[in-house]
């Protein structure tokens, strides 16, 4: 072992003794800070948020249905870029309106989930919850 710390480890330890003073019961010591340092602030809930939680969180489950069923709906709809291939093999699109196909259905339910979506998170922000 290193003599630096044998000779370290064999002197005696002289602690000077703190001065004890006697403080009242209860009273914190003069290191110590005297208050509790203030909660963040929490934003109040709103009127309906406090009167009516049942609609809040009704309009929360909605918003959260329609978030996950407007991105499941996304997630199925084909891309409308076909690259040349639309344009050079004559695609023929027809202009009379019949009945929508597969794709317009899905489209339309598509637009109709995003305004459910917008409407309802705007609600839900207004609502303060």
């Amino acid at each position: 072992m290193n003599l630096l710390l044998l000779a370290a480890a064999a002197a005696p330890k002289i602690v000077p003794s703190a001065a004890v003073t006697a403080l009242p019961k209860g009273a914190l010591p003069p290191n110590m800070p005297a208050g509790i340092p203030p909660a963040a602030a929490v934003a109040p809930k709103g009127w309906i948020a406090l009167h009516w939680p049942w609609l809040t969180h009704g309009m929360a489950g909605i918003f959260l249905l329609s978030a996950l069923a407007l991105i499941f709906l996304l997630a199925i709809q084909t891309t409308k870029q076909e690259g040349l291939t639309g344009s050079i093999g004559g695609r023929v699109e027809s202009t009379y309106r019949g009945r929508l196909g597969a794709e317009e259905q899905l489209k339309r339910i598509t637009g109709i989930v995003a305004v459910f979506f917008v409407v309802f998170g705007f609600a839900l922000s207004l609502t303060g919850i």
